[in-house]
This record gives C-alpha cells, sequence and structure tokens, in this order.
C-alpha cells in the first residue's frame, strides 16, 4: 500500500486567496500548507466541498490575562478581564482565529523586558492558539527606547502607548519622541491609543460636577475631539521621528480623515477599528444597562459607523482586531461606577469574524478579499508574522478555517466560549460561521466542537514589523 502523500489533505474547498478563488485540495505536511491543488493523498482527509477555505484569522488586539497573574493581583487591583489564553484561545477558535496579539502590560517598577518574560511563561502553559506580544510600558523614560529595540531584536517588534494616560501625553513626556525614534529604528511598530488626557480628564470631571457622571453619559466623557486630538498627537510624531504607528480601535470620521490625509502625504500610518463601531452606535447608552457597551473610544453615531465602513472597502482601514478584554455581567454594572470609572471593554474574540462576515460580505459592504485582507492578511504583513501567517501559501503555517457562508447561528454569550458569559450582541443573527478551524496542521474545531488543548499554542517570534505593507482589493 503506497504512502500518503501529506498528513492532512482539505478536500474540494473553494481555496480564497485575494485575487484569486479556486476549488483545489491543499495538502498539509509537519504543520505546513505543502501542495494546493493537483492529485494527493493523506492520512486524514476533511471534506470542505461547498465551503471557503481561508486563513486562519490574526487578531492582533487582545487582552487575555494569564491564570497566574490573576491570581496573583486580582485581590489588590479588584475585577479583572476575565479570559486567560486558554478559553480566549478556544473564542478565538469558535470564530475562526487562529493566532492572537495579546497586551502585556508591565506592572509599576517592572521592565517590559521582565513582563514579557512572565507572560510568555504563563501563556506557554495556557495557550492553545498560537500567540505574540506587544510590551506596554508602565511609564516611559529614558531606558524605554534601549528596551524596545532589544525586545524588538528578540523577535517581539511592536510596543504600546497611552496618549489617554497623562504619563503618556505627548505634550508631557520628552522621552515619548525618542521612543517612536527607537522603534522606528528597530523595525519596530507603535501601536497608540489614541484619546487626548487631558481633554477626558476636563469632561469627565465637568460631567461629574454637572450631576452627569452616571454611566450612560460615557459617550459624552470621552468626545470625538480628544481622539482627533491624539490622532494628531501621534501623526506629529510619526512625521518628526519617521516611525511607522499603528491607530488601534480607531472609531470616528474625524480621526478617519485625519488618517486619510496623513498617509496620502506619504506617512507610514496604519488604522485599525474594532466591531463595536461597525455594528453598535451609542444609541445603545439610551439603554437601562449601558454600562455592557462601555469601551474606549465609546460608541459613535450613526454618520461614523457609516463612515468606518467606506473606510473598510476602500483600504483606508487596514484591520478588524477584537480589543477582547471580558468582564462579567456584574462588573460592568456595578452601579458604584461613573463615567471616569466605568469599566472598558468587552468580549470580541469568536464574534468578531463571523460578525464582520455577516454584516460586511453578506451585506455587501465589503469584498471576500477584503475580508480575509481585513481578518489576517494585512495584521499578519503589519506584525512580522507574513507569510507564515495570514496566507494560504506553500510554505505558510497550515492555519486554516473552513468557513460555511451559508451557516446561520443566533448569538447566546451564555454558550459561547469567554467566560463574560454574555455577549453585546446577544439576539443577533449572524450568517457565516467556520465548520472546522485548523492551527498548525492539526483540527482545533469541528462542528462546534473543540479539540485543543492548553500548551499547545506556539509563541511567534516576529521579524521587523511593516516591512510588507498592507495589501488592498476592491
Amino acid at each position: 500500500m503506497a504512502v500518503p502523500d501529506f498528513e492532512l489533505v482539505v478536500r474540494g474547498g473553494t481555496v480564497v486567496v485575494p485575487g484569486r478563488h479556486e476549488i483545489a485540495d491543499v495538502g498539509v505536511r509537519d504543520g505546513r500548507i505543502a501542495q494546493i491543488g493537483g492529485a494527493m493523498t493523506g492520512q486524514e482527509e476533511l471534506s470542505a466541498h461547498g465551503l471557503l477555505v481561508i486563513p486562519g484569522g490574526v487578531d492582533a488586539h487582545t487582552h487575555l490575562v494569564c491564570a497566574a497573574l490573576a491570581e496573583a493581583v486580582g485581590g489588590q487591583r479588584g475585577p479583572m478581564w476575565v479570559d486567560d489564553f486558554w478559553t480566549g484561545s478556544l473564542a478565538a477558535f469558535a470564530g475562526g482565529i487562529t493566532t492572537i496579539g495579546n497586551m502585556t502590560f508591565a506592572m509599576s517598577g517592572e521592565s517590559m523586558t521582565a513582563a514579557i518574560a512572565r507572560e510568555m511563561a504563563g501563556a506557554s502553559a495556557e495557550a492553545a492558539a498560537d500567540w505574540f506580544l506587544h510590551p506596554v510600558p508602565a511609564s516611559v523614560d529614558d531606558r524605554t527606547a534601549g528596551e524596545i529595540a532589544t525586545l524588538a531584536a528578540d523577535g517581539h517588534p511592536s510596543f504600546k502607548v497611552f496618549l489617554s494616560d497623562p504619563e503618556y501625553a505627548a505634550g508631557g513626556v520628552p522621552d515619548l519622541p525618542a521612543a517612536f525614534a527607537a522603534a522606528g529604528r528597530a523595525g519596530a511598530l507603535t501601536l497608540v491609543h489614541c484619546e487626548d488626557a487631558g481633554i477626558l480628564e476636563r469632561t469627565g470631571q465637568e460631567l461629574i460636577g454637572s450631576g452627569h457622571g452616571a454611566v450612560r453619559h460615557f459617550p459624552d466623557a470621552r468626545p470625538v475631539s480628544a481622539e482627533v486630538a491624539a490622532v494628531d498627537q501621534a501623526i506629529n510624531l510619526t512625521r518628526q521621528t519617521g516611525a511607522p504607528i499603528y491607530i488601534v480601535h480607531l472609531s470616528s470620521a474625524e480621526a478617519l480623515d485625519r488618517c486619510r490625509q496623513a498617509r496620502a502625504a506619504g506617512l507610514p500610518v496604519y488604522v485599525e477599528t474594532r466591531p463595536l463601531y461597525l455594528h453598535l452606535t451609542r444609541e445603545r447608552f439610551e439603554e437601562p444597562d449601558a454600562a455592557k457597551y462601555v469601551g474606549a473610544p465609546p460608541l459613535r453615531d450613526q454618520s461614523d459607523r457609516d463612515a468606518l465602513w467606506r473606510g473598510l472597502a476602500a483600504g483606508d482601514i487596514d484591520t478588524v482586531c477584537s480589543d477582547h478584554a471580558p468582564w462579567t455581567l456584574a462588573d460592568k454594572l456595578d452601579p458604584a461606577l461613573d463615567v471616569v470609572t466605568a469599566r472598558q471593554g468587552v468580549a470580541d474574540l469568536e464574534t468578531l469574524m463571523p460578525m464582520l462576515f455577516s454584516e460586511g460580505v453578506v451585506a455587501g459592504r465589503i469584498s471576500l478579499d477584503r475580508f480575509v485582507e481585513l481578518t489576517s492578511g494585512n495584521a499578519a504583513r503589519l506584525f512580522g508574522l507574513h507569510p507564515r501567517k495570514g496566507a494560504i501559501a506553500v510554505g505558510s503555517d497550515a492555519d486554516l478555517a473552513l468557513w460555511d457562508p451559508k451557516r446561520r447561528m443566533t448569538i447566546d454569550g451564555t454558550r459561547m466560549q469567554s467566560r463574560a458569559g454574555y455577549s453585546v450582541y446577544d439576539g443577533w443573527t449572524v450568517q457565516g460561521w467556520p465548520r472546522f478551524v485548523i492551527r498548525r496542521g492539526h483540527v482545533v474545531l469541528a462542528d462546534g466542537r473543540s479539540l485543543a488543548q492548553p500548551g499547545q499554542g506556539q509563541c511567534i517570534r516576529r521579524t521587523p514589523a511593516a516591512s510588507q505593507p498592507p495589501i488592498v482589493t476592491s
């Protein structure tokens, strides 16, 4: 009897490569794609007839907390995000995502290098999805630039700053331009949370002082002007240093226009948005449980939502990432919270890709090719993962989502993988879900059943970031 050519063959699916779709078999050997099309036999075979074969999603923006860290600091800091790398991996697989990029926060007095080492140890034991880390300094000082360069050389070419934090604000931290410049020299991409700290402090205190401090006024506490001012600051830093920036979770039409102008002038400005702003608007804050919709920046107007969808189609926005930062509903709805202390973040790993497919591809707002670029290819390019991740090509990791474009499901957060136990989209009927998910050649999800185990994920060491700009197809 002849020895099979491959360990796994995916049979008869429509392989989606931007610019080319073809019904073809995919052969997998040693966790990588070894052949696309042609005759092949496999030790294991998986039927993908009637399904789309797309790259496993690359969600470059998550907030998962290693179980050991949560136990160590939870009592000191109060409630924390509730998903670790294990439950986060399960949620990712359930939604077609195979690689996650996590924000790694240095604690007070801790270096970014120590924080990365701590999180790598915890994630190695928990993660089933593959993963990479974005170091976040506790503060920016004269040591930050050197640490960015060292971490980039060690396979972590990115770091994140919060212009919403007075300690990071561009006008008040003389070492921030040096940090940006160091990142640029090292090939590291600087992620920027764009809300102006001074505006946030002033508007929040004014609302509380005037008796409008309830969480339902949260959108007024973080106005579009705060986002635009910080986007301008970030773009100016890029103009000064030449360093590429990646603006996370952009939410408004005006901020997007600033980025569009900067790109037209040749500046390396990249843009991410997240599902909240594509599917919900600020009217949700009129509901009794408004606090469950809190994220920063807050939900915007319908005109902003429309502008973001146009930006996705036109290529003005490079990625859609979840900013998965899940709380229990009880923690979100704590009546002691106000517009300043409201707990930011929602669970969105499991719903990111299905909802973008349903509201984007099925609804005719974006093409299937754009869907693939926005959920995998562009993030892989920007963060130094391509072509290992985000591509269906010979030599790439066999990270595949076998996508059923007709499958309809109603979202029910109580039955999903995140420990949040609810979804802000509960009750939405969504068309397009993965039937099977493959991570490095191993089937980790089969018709809703998880086949993964903790610790199977790999930390992906990355090459210098933004070396391969995003691509745009119609």
